[in-house]
């Protein structure tokens, strides 16, 4: 015969929910002892009732301890996530730092390209003038060459 399955939500009777948070402690005290000595690892359970009630259970002697490990290794693992932050921060401040150089870099070669670009075409106008040039000067010479012919 197998058991009912059981609804997870909260119990309206008062009685039955009493009993209920009574027999789960319990059972959860029990695994807590068994998971201890089958792992031989130390442990703490505290459980609050909605009365207030206080139930514990410490694989040692006192729950102090217990709780003072679980409480520094907290405070280790927040520093080493502040750590990260800082990392991921210096990380962040760097890669803007460098895309924003490349940015100025990137300009930079745009304003020298116009320049140049204007400068070849200023060199263009004064080479396409002295190619006019020369070839007038020969049709002058030629001009020349053939007047004094003509005067010979």
């Amino acid at each position: 015969m197998g058991r009912k399955k059981l609804e997870i939500k909260r119990i309206e009777d008062n009685s039955a929910r009493m009993v209920c948070f009574s027999k789960r402690r319990s059972g959860l005290i029990k695994k807590a002892k068994e998971l201890s000595v089958l792992c031989d690892v130390d442990l703490a359970a505290i459980i609050f009732s909605n009365r207030g009630k206080l139930f514990q259970y410490s694989s040692t002697d006192s729950i102090a301890p217990v709780l003072q490990r679980y409480q520094d290794q907290a405070a280790s693992s927040s520093g080493f996530s502040e750590a990260k932050k800082e990392i991921e921060a210096a990380i962040s401040q760097t890669r803007s730092a460098k895309t924003q150089k490349m940015i100025d870099t990137v300009s930079s070669l745009r304003e020298e390209e116009k320049s140049l670009a204007e400068e070849k075409r200023s060199l263009e106008e004064i080479t396409g003038k002295n190619r006019n040039a020369r070839g007038k000067k020969m049709i002058l010479d030629l001009n020349v060459a053939a007047d004094d012919q003509m005067t010979e």
